[in-house]
């Protein structure tokens, strides 16, 4: 099934170490995995399942790719009905493209954007391969952040790409500069964009995704003895439940959810 326009629909881990992340990710949210050809430099590409549907991929870092600077990371992938126009109104929109547009064999056509403020992302054009079959459930990603220095840049840029609104909750209200924007992409809410102040003003802009799980301080508690690194610990946001921050034993971040129980 294609995924709808403006949806997160795939998140893809590059690592320095294939084989400890998947021994990482499995056991911390109990996805089994599917080596398959085709990953970088003639590697294999990972496969992530929650509960026998597809939730994520890992592929290993390219050398070239760790030579300039880049950290093992999650990717984002954003659907759009066509790549090569998403490219080009990225472009028109103050948007840097770093990997033109390319067909992934007969499983859809992609390309790597960053927005105005840095934040680099995919985009993707669903052909046999629509992404992600698990989304909102536990032990599935649920939600993405954007980390930028520069919300109302960012705000403009994402909205005018993808036709996401930027409102301040439920209220469905336009949000204002400062407040936490709510990504609504159609009438899903699927992210977020954090004030400035929020962020550490040290990190490279980013997008962030949530992976939902049952108990965020057993979870936190099982990746840190799993070799994981916590930058946030577990915290209550009020209505939305408890997160927690962490990177992986590779050093790409990610964070966790859990619903509230109250």
């Amino acid at each position: 099934m294609k995924p709808v326009p403006g949806s997160f629909c795939w998140f893809e881990l590059a690592t320095t170490d294939q084989a400890a992340a998947k021994d990482f990710y499995s056991s911390l949210f109990g996805w089994t995995f599917t080596d398959t050809p085709g990953g970088p430099d003639g590697g294999d590409y990972t496969m992530f399942a929650n509960d026998g549907r597809t939730a994520a991929a890992a592929y290993k870092l390219r050398d070239e790719m760790r030579a300039h600077g880049v950290p093992p990371n999650w990717m984002v992938y954003i659907a759009v009905e066509d790549v090569d126009r998403a490219v080009k109104h990225a472009a028109d929109l103050g948007g840097t493209v770093t990997v033109k547009p390319l067909d992934v064999m007969n499983a859809g056509r992609m390309a790597v954007l960053q927005d105005p403020t840095g934040a680099t992302f995919s985009i993707w054009q669903s052909r046999q391969h629509g992404g992600v079959d698990t989304k909102g459930e536990v032990n599935s990603v649920s939600w993405a952040d954007l980390q930028t220095r520069d919300q109302a840049a960012a705000a403009r840029f994402y909205s005018d790409l993808f036709g996401w609104k930027m409102v301040e909750g439920e209220s469905m209200q336009p949000a204002r500069p400062g407040d936490y924007y709510h990504i609504v992409n159609g009438r899903d809410f699927i992210g977020g964009v954090p004030p400035p102040r929020d962020g550490n003003p040290h990190v490279p802009p980013h997008w962030l995704i949530y992976v939902e799980v049952a108990d965020c301080r057993a979870s936190a508690q099982k990746a840190v003895s799993l070799g994981a690194r916590v930058y946030v610990q577990p915290m209550e946001i009020g209505k939305e439940g408890l997160i927690s921050v962490l990177a992986d034993p590779q050093g790409a971040v990610f964070a966790l959810h859990q619903v509230s129980r109250r």
